[in-house]
């Protein structure tokens, strides 16, 4: 029988996720980002597929509001689904090894869809072979704070539920 995710869980869970998605309004350096980490995070946790990828979804969107719409966001929402798919691939298998490679992967896969896309449906490259060279060579100093943001935010996101599991069991217990 499944179990029912207690709504002290859920509350729990939501907050941090947009926690996270609000210290996207703060300063930060360049794709040093939540994203990653509110993704892998909602996929772990949410015993419900739909919370994992709505919760998410639904808390970036309100941010992107805030920051402002861009042109760019079909291919960071895509990369944003994708990655609660590697989050569902390691729930199961939930370790600090794991939860970092698959927060590397992530990154790799963000970087790849996002810079691919802006190749694609930019206009500042040519649509050629040189053109996707050089939209990917050019993409090469953020991708440092791209995963740095992401086994930051991931790091943060997991290890603080698992305090709260810890230290407030009966906060997250489930019914």
């Amino acid at each position: 029988m499944k179990e029912k995710i207690s709504s002290n869980k859920f509350l729990v869970l939501t907050g941090l996720i947009l926690l996270a998605a609000i210290s996207r309004l703060i300063p930060h350096p360049l794709n040093f980002a939540p994203i990653t980490g509110m993704a892998l995070f909602a996929a772990v946790y949410f015993d419900e597929k739909k919370f994992a990828f709505a919760v998410p979804v639904l808390a970036m969107f309100i941010s992107d509001l805030i920051i402002g719409l861009h042109s760019q966001m079909v291919t960071i929402y895509l990369s944003f689904v994708l990655i609660v798919g590697i989050g569902f691939l390691v729930k199961n298998r939930k370790s600090v090894g794991t939860i970092a490679l698959a927060s590397v992967a992530s990154s790799i896969l963000f970087f790849v869809i996002t810079n691919f896309g802006m190749w694609a449906l930019g206009t500042l490259y040519t649509k050629d072979l040189a053109g996707l060279i050089i939209c990917f060579t050019a993409a090469i100093p953020f991708f440092q704070n791209t995963l740095l943001g992401d086994l930051f935010y991931t790091g943060l996101l997991f290890g603080v539920y698992e305090v709260v599991k810890v230290k407030l069991p009966q906060v997250v217990k489930v019914r």
